[in-house]
């Protein structure tokens, strides 16, 4: 760790704010002026969006994750979380991954802890929900799904089988509908490599409690999208929740129960809990409450943005929606991150702060290989595009957002290579548990049985 005596930017959270925050600050400091600390349990940023293309094997898990010490050479990087803030000290609690807890003290804060998933107390779901927040989860879904398929061709039980190839999708945003949207893609692809599975024996279901799914892109768009997904069999259940999930066994209000191996939770996500704990003026629903500078209720030296925060929205509250926030998409993420550290190296200066203000310019969805939802606003137009054309907009704006040239380029390249090789369908689940084969070898050797109580011989060597 640093022993300087410069002051310390202290950056809690290494996601897209905290990544793209602790670049703007570095860029603009001066050469020695401060440190920049950014601490997080993972020593890398994922970029969300990516995750649903990442679980078909459109994208590698590798490329769609910046490794921040990498990225962020002039900053000290911890690997480890913050579990207290003491603001009157100014003082940061840091529980490393390893090792006793320490303090670190700071002269300023960015709080960019993002979000998780927002669960709910249901029976089953913690023992057998797949959530979609990290690359983990990803490729754990990935292999999960080619596993069913594994099982499924290689037994003779139909119940077996049958709860093998029924997979449940909880939450219809973008989430959701793009996860069910690429995992069905993938799933028809490798069904052609299994003698005994037809996409015809898998049974897709999408579930949400409002009445539409993709609400992001508007009201004919997710219609859209709802009917396209129900041409390729996906069975879309709207205006209901899920009950119970106990042992697989999925129980929905409307009535309808099944059973299944596969049970993906995205139905929204919430700001990290740990939020609670730091002392921040909250809002009603757990989110940093932040000024238009994007500096902190009440505070001069701590800024939030991001997943976490609740921003004003300027320019939907000059167009007269005067409670409106910053819906929490890479989007603003992105720009909240550039305004927030160009605010910080500003009160480090005791220069005035910035105003962040942005206009929605739409949005894009991904529903598998060439198919996609979009709606980009230009002014007081919005354009509606569907199909191939909205594909190619959602994989574009998302390839250019990829933080870092060296993550663009191996983005494009994987889907290059992917117009010319077909997509792989090999489960790696074994990843999971790399060492199980190792351990199962490595444990001793069974005695052998007495017989007619004689003591046991041991075998001669030959």
């Amino acid at each position: 760790m640093s022993t300087t005596e410069r002051p310390r930017i202290l950056v809690v959270g290494g996601g897209y704010v905290g990544l793209y925050a602790a670049r703007r600050i570095l860029k603009k400091m001066r050469y020695g002026e401060a440190t920049v600390t950014v601490v997080d349990p993972r020593s890398y940023m994922t970029y969300q969006p990516f995750l649903p293309e990442a679980a078909a094997g459109s994208i590698s898990p590798r490329h769609v994750v910046v490794p921040l010490r990498r990225v962020l050479p002039k900053a000290e990087v911890l690997t480890g979380r913050v579990t207290t803030i003491d603001q009157d000290r100014k003082v940061a609690t840091i529980a490393p991954l390893v090792g006793e807890a320490y303090e670190l003290p700071f002269d300023y804060l960015v709080i960019a802890m993002g979000a998780v998933s927002r669960t709910f107390p249901i029976p089953g779901l913690a023992e057998n929900g797949i959530g979609m927040k990290g690359i983990e989860e990803s490729i754990g879904l990935r292999n999960h799904v080619l596993e069913q398929l594994d099982k499924a061709d290689s037994t003779k039980d139909e119940e077996i089988r049958r709860k093998a190839l029924t997979f449940v999708f909880i939450g219809g945003g973008f989430a959701g509908a793009e996860t069910i949207g690429e995992v069905e893609d993938m799933a028809r692809d490798a069904a052609k490599y299994y003698p005994n599975v037809k996409r015809e024996d898998m049974r897709f279901i999408l579930v949400d409690a409002a009445d539409k799914i993709l609400p992001e892109v508007g009201p004919k768009l997710g219609e859209y999208g709802k009917k396209h997904l129900e041409s390729r069999g996906v069975e879309i259940y709207l205006s209901t929740s899920m009950d119970s999930c106990i042992d697989g066994h999925v129980v929905l209000k409307n009535g309808l129960e099944v059973d299944s191996n596969t049970i993906v939770w995205t139905a929204g996500v919430k700001p990290n809990p740990a939020l609670a704990r730091f002392g921040l003026p909250l809002g009603p629903r757990g989110h940093v409450d932040t000024a238009e500078t994007l500096q902190v209720q009440g505070t001069d030296y701590i800024w939030a943005a991001g997943d976490n925060a609740q921003v004003p929205d300027v320019a939907s509250r000059k167009a007269g929606n005067e409670n409106a926030w910053c819906p929490p998409n890479a989007q603003h993420a992105l720009r909240q991150a550039k305004i927030l550290g160009d605010n910080v190296v500003s009160g480090m200066r005791g220069f005035p702060q910035k105003t962040y203000s942005h206009s929605n310019k739409g949005a894009v969805a991904g529903l598998g290989l060439h198919k996609g939802v979009a709606m980009i606003v230009m002014g007081k137009t919005k354009i509606k595009l569907k199909g191939r054309l909205a594909w190619y907009m959602h994989r574009g704006y998302h390839g250019m957002a990829m933080p870092t040239w060296n993550r663009k380029i191996r983005v494009f390249a994987d889907w290059t290579l992917g117009m010319f090789l077909k997509r792989e369908v090999v489960s790696l689940r074994a990843m999971e548990n790399p060492r199980e084969e190792f351990y199962e070898a490595a444990k001793p050797a069974p005695q052998a049985q007495k017989t007619d109580g004689a003591p046991a011989q041991k075998a001669k060597a030959s």
